[in-house]
């Protein structure tokens, strides 16, 4: 078994105790971001699974918008990250 080289850790563990690895990152030619996905990607930079810039880079993200869905998982939970909750989480 042959496994790519990668800078920084192959897999962490989250504050539930559960292990999150690269495996379960979103693929890179993701186009459809549902929550799940979005989440997955801001655990991911969080918890130094992979660096911000390198999630930038691989998902074709502004910086603004990875932080908008930080800033929306940490006020209102991952249930903000839906597109059909957006009026209901958005600040006025």
């Amino acid at each position: 078994m042959y496994l790519k080289k990668v800078d920084g850790p192959r897999a962490v563990t989250l504050p539930d105790g559960s292990i999150m690895t690269r495996a379960d990152l979103p693929p890179k030619e993701t186009r459809r971001w549902v929550a799940s996905r979005k989440a997955l990607v801001v655990k991911g930079v969080v918890y130094g699974l992979i660096p911000l810039s390198e999630a930038l880079k691989t998902y074709g993200l502004s910086e603004e918008e990875f932080n908008s869905w930080k800033t929306a998982i940490s006020e209102h939970g991952e249930a903000a990250l839906k597109a059909t909750a957006l009026q209901k989480y958005r600040q006025s």
